[in-house]
């Protein structure tokens, strides 16, 4: 029988291409339960094409969110999304004016809706379920000072810890409604790597430094005390809108932190081009069960890898990390906003196909 737990070979970040009708319900502006309708037709397709290319674990494509981020912070009790009047995430060539804020205690609803996202593939898959969701650094990372709102968060060892405690609120919620495979998308830890970002914090009275280590004792406290079958994805990037970027910079700053002060399972980590920077930083993986899938396939072009290729830069990554330790998937969503990157339907199930393929090739399982 295929063993259906994970960790698997072959996976992908989660964000896929939004179906035709969902982008254009929520373009001519509609919503509620008459949106929720048209997702609910059209999301079982999204999975079976993820179980048709050979994936044995699957998501909803967050078909439901307008962002990878800001649909799960905005369900959080005293965190609203806001209009800023100017560019808020600094992409290169795009503009984004929206932006967290907090203006009282930050919790985890009980009804928070991405609980319910979780069960409705559960309830449509025959394979693994799962679901992302921003890790603790992006409510630090987004609510800036200026937008910290909440005088008491002034204090930053008691507003991260109270992220941390919000983020092991929903880590518990998830697994009590079935789920056993959770990702945390921390991709901050990355952006902490590029000396421009780390500027811009230094700017703000933030040391660059303090905040990997803090991002890691933040993530750490809000899985430590998960169920021993609860799997911990992780995913790092620099930046995915309609496929430009944000930062540059290789993981040498985070990886002991990411690597040695977590417990997380599985690292998800961008390497499609020269801005990730070197694999040396895999040398800090300790031996064992922890898993690196190396984005060596990008979501952000349509031009398909080549298996060969991939597997020469699997061979090298071997040189730091053993073999067994690593598995394969694309660097990023394909649609970290709904927009979606500059890649059709096509695109996608191929990238995803070469996944499936070359972990079939060099592990023989997906």
């Amino acid at each position: 029988m295929t063993d259906l737990r994970p960790p698997f070979r072959a996976d992908h970040v989660g964000s896929l291409l939004r179906p035709a009708p969902i982008a254009q319900a929520r373009k001519a502006g509609v919503t509620g339960d008459e949106l929720k309708q048209i997702e609910d037709r059209e999301i079982p397709a999204l999975i079976k094409m993820q179980e048709d290319v050979g994936l044995k674990v699957v998501t909803d494509g967050e078909a439901r969110r307008a962002f990878w981020h800001y649909d799960f912070m905005d369900g959080l009790t005293g965190l609203d999304i806001v209009e800023t009047g100017g560019d808020a995430l600094g992409f290169k060539g795009a503009t984004v004016s929206l932006a967290p804020t907090i203006d009282k205690a930050l919790d985890f609803p009980a009804d928070h809706p991405m609980l319910d996202h979780f069960k409705f593939v559960a309830a449509n898959t025959g394979v693994c379920p799962k679901i992302s969701i921003p890790g603790p650094s992006a409510v630090h990372f987004r609510v800036t000072p200026d937008h910290n709102h909440h005088a008491p968060y002034e204090d930053q060892d008691l507003f991260t810890a109270e992220i941390a405690a919000t983020f092991k609120k929903a880590v518990h919620a998830f697994y009590d409604v079935g789920c056993r495979y959770l990702q945390l998308d921390d991709i901050f830890f990355a952006y902490l790597g590029d000396e421009k970002q780390r500027e811009i914090r230094r700017s703000m009275g933030q040391d660059p430094d303090w905040m990997i280590q803090r991002y890691a004792w933040m993530l750490e406290e809000a899985i430590k005390d998960r169920p021993d079958d609860m799997v911990i994805g992780m995913h790092m990037c620099r930046g995915n809108f309609q496929s430009t970027f944000v930062a540059t910079g290789g993981y040498d700053a985070a990886a002991d932190a990411i690597f040695n002060q977590t417990s997380v399972d599985v690292y998800f980590m961008e390497y499609d081009s020269e801005r990730a920077g070197g694999l040396e930083p895999l040398g800090l993986l300790p031996k064992g069960t922890k898993r690196v899938m190396p984005g060596f396939i990008t979501t952000k072009t349509a031009e398909l890898e080549k298996v060969d290729d991939i597997k020469r830069q699997l061979e090298a990554a071997s040189k730091f990390v053993d073999m067994d330790q690593l598995g394969i998937a694309p660097q990023c969503g394909f649609a970290s906003t709904e927009e979606g990157n500059k890649v059709t339907e096509d695109d996608q199930r191929r990238k995803l196909e070469l996944v499936v393929k070359v972990a079939q090739d060099v592990w023989g399982e997906a």
